[in-house]
């Protein structure tokens, strides 16, 4: 069974969205009859598991580009942060700039915890 515990340091961002009309608005969603305006919990894991699924398959490109183009770490890291936020902006991928900075701290630390081995 896994242990479905998203870390403190993960972002919990609220939905963005937007509502036309002259007054303000709340964004909400009813959630088991009651309204809500950040993610479920089950939300929160989703997009927690995305990241970390994206911060390992990151962390074992970076290192062969290291290993295969003898690019320093902090340059393979630098391209695919570009590479990801390029991503992201042509919205290709759907993450929020608050994790793709987690996904990138997360990625350096699967890095540096693989060459402590």
């Amino acid at each position: 069974m896994t242990n479905r515990q998203v870390p403190d340091d993960f972002p919990r961002e609220p939905d963005q969205g937007s509502v036309t009309g002259v007054q303000p608005k709340l964004l909400v969603r009813e959630v088991d009859g009651r309204y809500q305006s950040g993610l479920t919990d089950e939300q929160l894991w989703e997009r927690y598991d995305a990241c970390e699924d994206l911060a390992s398959q990151l962390s074992a490109y970076v290192s062969r580009k290291i290993a295969t183009a003898g690019l320093s770490r902090d340059v393979a890291l630098t391209r695919a942060e570009k590479g990801v936020r390029l991503k992201v902006d042509a919205g290709e991928w759907d993450f929020s700039q608050g994790e793709v900075a987690w996904v990138m701290k997360r990625t350096r630390q699967l890095l540096l915890a693989a060459s402590d081995s």
